[in-house]
């Protein structure tokens, strides 16, 4: 197992912080701008996908590599989610982690053998069928931080219930490891309290949140960082 870094962004995630983390709409400078701008700790990017909650299609390595760059030149913490049934090759990963990025998410079924050799941290994500033996299966990978992507697609958008909060509650109580929560769900500032009690040690937000203009980012991004 590579020695993963213990990072500003790591020691934040896993004591308690609450740290921001902003999953891009589009792999636009401005926005990625506008969301550091706005509070946020850490700037997340897409690879080999298809984003349905923003309807944007990522490319390869090779064809994200020139905005990759830019990205990293602002500086902040970057973390990538990898792929899924296409994923960058180890050599692929290792440049990632040169340019500065610290950790790399796949979906569980996609957590191919070779990206946990990689130097980003595996950050794999739960499903909306996983179960809590899926929870702990996940938690024993070393270094691993837990994405609760829980939610099922037809729920996207609606406002964050008990239920949810009670399902993401049973979640960090299995898992041994930091557990970050996507805005499947329509997160709202008043909504954090409620997220840090049921154990959640970041939230990760995206365009069902933030919207996808640097107005929206920015706006969306700082409202829910102070609170």
């Amino acid at each position: 197992m590579p020695d993963y870094p213990e990072t500003a962004l790591y020691r934040a995630i896993s004591t308690g912080q609450f740290p921001v983390i902003v999953s891009l709409p589009r792999h636009e400078l401005e926005l990625a701008k506008a969301a550091l701008d706005g509070g946020a700790a850490a700037i997340k990017v897409h690879l080999n996908a298809y984003h349905r909650a923003s309807g944007t299609t990522f490319g390869s390595f090779a064809q994200e590599l020139p905005f990759l760059e830019k990205l990293a030149k602002l500086g902040a913490p970057m973390l990538v989610m990898a792929g899924q049934e296409t994923v960058p090759t180890l050599e692929e990963m290792d440049a990632l982690a040169a340019l500065g990025f610290e950790g790399f998410n796949v979906y569980a079924d996609h957590l191919q053998p070779h990206l946990l050799q990689s130097r980003l941290r595996p950050m794999p994500a739960l499903s909306s069928s996983s179960t809590d033996a899926d929870v702990v299966r996940l938690a024993a990978i070393p270094g691993a931080i837990i994405e609760a992507s829980i939610m099922d697609f037809s729920d996207y958008g609606n406002r964050l219930n008990a239920y949810d909060l009670a399902r993401y509650a049973q979640i960090a109580a299995l898992a041994t490891v930091p557990v970050i929560a996507p805005s499947q769900k329509l997160f709202s500032p008043t909504d954090m309290p409620a997220l840090r009690a049921a154990g959640i040690a970041a939230p990760l937000l995206g365009v069902i949140v933030i919207g996808s203009s640097p107005n929206s980012i920015h706006n969306a991004v700082a409202a829910i960082a102070s609170a």
